[in-house]
């Protein structure tokens, strides 16, 4: 299958024998793919090899053989934003998320689209915290595993006042007391849920508290292997 002038972004990129590259991208008509760079370390190859770093965004060329796409030329969009320090561990922390969840070959447009707003966003003096936290719903949802952030998982609508746990499968679901799973801590406030439902950003104390709801539903769809992402993460909350 021909691939041509297919617009994507960069996941990740790894050296493949002397001169090669495996890389992968998020493109907008074919999903997750792989694609096989060849000779991108010779000296004719360096401009190549510079448009196919993590967060870039371009367009590109290939031929589909197998699970493996041959890529036959490539430039950059745009300039790949510039990060650093908790913004670069985010880059790194997306990419890694899509593709584990992101299954090869099957065209998700709406996580085309949310993966290009949440890469703009790193580029902005936006809240880190809002915009992961709206990607990761956003992925949900594309993915067809997300729920109605609106409705607790007893039909009962989302109390503005009270905290829930996040159930991978049935969604929202109250906390009835401190003894309930693990209490306060890995709950989100209701009005926490209603903002993310509605896509507008809530206080820091409950943007705060979705951070560890949303790990837990994720890591339910990621199985038993987490996120190296997550390790980095942890090791650099317990060295603070």
């Amino acid at each position: 299958m021909q691939i041509a002038s297919e617009p994507g972004f960069v996941l990740h990129a790894r050296p493949y024998r002397e001169t090669s590259l495996l890389v992968e991208v998020l493109s907008a008509s074919h999903g997750r793919l792989g694609l096989l760079a060849r000779g991108v370390s010779s000296a004719k190859g360096q401009v190549l090899r510079a448009a196919l770093q993590p967060l870039q965004w371009i367009r590109f060329d290939a031929v589909q053989r197998g699970d493996l796409a041959q890529l036959r030329g490539a430039e950059a969009l745009d300039a790949a934003p510039r990060l650093a320090g908790n913004d670069m561990l985010a880059g790194f922390y997306l990419n890694e998320l899509v593709m584990r969840l992101a299954p090869r070959h099957d065209p998700l447009p709406d996580l085309y689209r949310a993966y290009g707003e949440v890469r703009a966003r790193l580029s902005l003096e936006l809240s880190l915290a809002w915009s992961l936290r709206r990607f990761e719903r956003d992925l949900l949802e594309a993915l067809g595993v997300g729920f109605d952030l609106a409705c607790a998982s007893d039909g009962s609508a989302v109390d503005p006042a009270a905290r829930y746990l996040l159930d991978p499968q049935e969604g929202p679901r109250r906390l009835l007391s401190e003894r309930d799973g693990e209490g306060r801590r890995g709950t989100a406030t209701g009005a926490a849920l209603l903002a993310l439902g509605r896509d507008e950003e809530p206080g820091a104390e409950d943007l705060a508290s979705l951070r560890l709801p949303m790990r837990v539903v994720l890591a339910y769809h990621l199985g038993s292997r987490g996120l190296k992402s997550w390790e980095l993460l942890d090791d650099l909350a317990r060295r603070r």
